[in-house]
C-alpha cells in the first residue's frame, strides 16, 4: 500500500473540513446523506481513510482521517442535540417516525373503542331481544282463555281508575 505524501494528506484534510462545513451547513447533495460515506465521496477521498487500521504485527493504529470523522461525529450529535438536523432527509425521517408512532396510538385506542361499542351493541341487542319476548309472552298471555280481563284504557287527560287525586 504506498504512502502519501504530507502535503497530499494536508489538501486532503483540506478538502474534508470544507465538505465537513458544507454538509453540516446543511448542504446535503442529493442523493446523499450527513455521514461519512458523503463526506468522503464530496472530498474525493477514500473512505477507508476515516476508519483504523492494523499493522502487520496485529496491533491498532489510527486511519490517516480518522481525526475528522470522529470530529466530523461529534459535531453532527452536537447539533441533533441542539435540535438542528443538517440532514433535511434525516430531520423528515425522525418526523415521520415520531407520525407513525403518534398514529399507531391512535389507531389503537380507536380499535379499543370499537371494541367496547361492540361489546355495548351486543348488550342492547340482547336486552331488546329479551324485552321482545318478555312482550310477546304477556300478548299471548292476554290473548289465552282465562280469568284476566283487561282494563279499560284511560282517557286522554282522565284520571287512571283509584286515583288519590
Amino acid at each position: 500500500m504506498a504512502r502519501i505524501s504530507d502535503e497530499t494528506r494536508r489538501n486532503n484534510e483540506t478538502a474534508i473540513r470544507q465538505v465537513m462545513e458544507r454538509l453540516l451547513a446543511g448542504d446535503v447533495p442529493a442523493g446523499g446523506k450527513c455521514d461519512v460515506k458523503t463526506l468522503a465521496t464530496q472530498a474525493g477521498v477514500a473512505r477507508t481513510g476515516f476508519y483504523p487500521k492494523r499493522n502487520r504485527d496485529g496491533s491498532p493504529r489510527p486511519g490517516p482521517y480518522q481525526h475528522l470523522a470522529e470530529e466530523f461525529e461529534r459535531r453532527l450529535a452536537a447539533l441533533r442535540e441542539a435540535g438542528a438536523a443538517p440532514d433535511p432527509r434525516a430531520a423528515q425521517v425522525e418526523r415521520l417516525k415520531s407520525q407513525v408512532a403518534g398514529l399507531k396510538d391512535r389507531l389503537a385506542e380507536r380499535q379499543e373503542q370499537l371494541a367496547e361499542l361492540g361489546e355495548f351493541k351486543q348488550r342492547a341487542l340482547s336486552q331488546i331481544a329479551a324485552q321482545q319476548m318478555e312482550i310477546q309472552r304477556l300478548r299471548e298471555a292476554l290473548a289465552a282463555p282465562s280469568n284476566l280481563r283487561a282494563l279499560p284504557r284511560a282517557q286522554r287527560g282522565a284520571a287512571p281508575y283509584g286515583s288519590c287525586s
